[in-house]
């Protein structure tokens, strides 16, 4: 088998076994037949309420509403809570960065796993790349990517386990 077909295999073993591991997150959120958006998506799963209250705070609630397609690298409430001391709070009091960094978290277009499997890099709504690698499972940057192809109506959403932070 050659590499690339290996890091694949890998790829999708990690979203199974973590689709497994948070079983509630993958049924309540992993199907786009509920008409569901990615804020709607993303608020139902529980475990980003961080992200959902940065959203609010940066006024761009509506825009990952809007129709997209998107796809957003969702950090989780433990990914948030490995910033260090007082980002967090920094960040939700400064506007102008705070859309920096959650737009830092956005493609445009809808990516699927097996599209990001493709790629090195993509462009985000911030207007930065972000690294993707492949080695030893799926990075973005330096976040891992723990759950991927949660469908959403205008999108996709792919859970990583930090929160990434643009240049």
């Amino acid at each position: 088998m050659d590499i690339r077909k290996r890091f694949t295999v890998a790829f999708v073993a990690v979203a199974v076994a973590t689709l497994v591991a948070l079983g509630g997150l993958a049924t309540t959120s992993h199907s786009a037949s509920d008409g569901k958006d990615i804020v709607d998506t993303a608020v139902a799963a529980g475990n980003f309420t961080t992200l959902a209250k940065a959203l609010t705070e940066a006024g761009l609630v509506d825009t990952l509403k809007g129709p997209g397609p998107f796809t957003v690298f969702a950090p989780t409430d433990e990914a948030f809570a490995k910033l260090p001391a007082g980002t967090l709070e920094s960040l939700l009091k400064d506007k102008a960065t705070l859309i920096k960094v959650l737009s830092y978290h956005v493609v445009a277009g809808k990516v699927m796993a097996v599209d990001v499997m493709k790629l090195d890099s993509a462009k985000t709504l911030e207007g930065q790349d972000i690294t993707i690698t492949h080695m030893g499972g799926v990075q973005v940057n330096d976040a891992n990517v723990v759950m991927t192809d949660i469908v959403a109506s205008n999108g996709v959403i792919h859970v990583i386990d930090t929160v990434i932070l643009p240049n």
